[in-house]
């Protein structure tokens, strides 16, 4: 069996950038967005539990940056299905030696890649054009109590994003800013 989803390892520990292969001919292509025997070395014990869909309207408009605490701590599978985004990962996770370090990937409908971003990271995401979709598989199920966030301007991360930031949600407005007393996920 051939693989269709390629592993491409980032500067971050536990962070993976997928490429997809999709099979094409003259009325599309198929395409396969997740496999549990492809990436068994990467999902290991985890379960899919979620899959979440996300429609945004403008390009510019920023969703996150959240994550869930443990023991709801969730790795996630993100995909652009229609037009192209920003995809961002921090690294939250104690001790890391990449702690507070960001990486980001254009995740698009035409080049077919996807960011598995593990769990005691933040996530989210800008889009870069007038109307996107992403899909993004979790491990976990959402349960608001376990949820935070860092603000997506915070100064402490300086994440570049390639367009002004616009369209914060008032729930992602008031996400805290990190300070020398925040030293990581456990």
């Amino acid at each position: 069996m051939k693989n269709r989803i390629k592993k491409i390892v980032t500067t971050l520990e536990g962070l993976y950038l997928l490429q997809r292969s999709p099979i094409e001919d003259q009325r599309g292509y198929f395409e396969r967005m997740y496999c549990a025997e492809e990436l068994r070395d990467i999902i290991e014990h985890r379960s899919i539990v979620q899959i979440n869909h996300t429609q945004t309207e403008t390009a510019g408009t920023v969703r996150g940056m959240h994550f869930q605490k443990k023991p709801h701590a969730e790795l996630k599978i993100v995909s652009c299905l229609i037009g192209e985004v920003f995809d961002v990962a921090i690294d939250l996770r104690k001790g890391s030696p990449s702690f507070l370090h960001w990486h980001a990937e254009r995740l698009s409908s035409v080049n077919h890649r996807s960011l598995i971003i593990p769990e005691g990271f933040a996530h989210g995401f800008q889009s870069l054009t007038d109307y996107s979709e992403i899909i993004y598989f979790v491990t976990s199920d959402y349960f608001p109590d376990a949820e935070e966030g860092v603000h997506p301007q915070d100064p402490l991360i300086n994440i570049c994003w390639p367009l002004q930031v616009r369209n914060l949600s008032p729930r992602d407005q008031i996400l805290p800013f990190l300070n020398e007393q925040f030293h990581g996920l456990s």
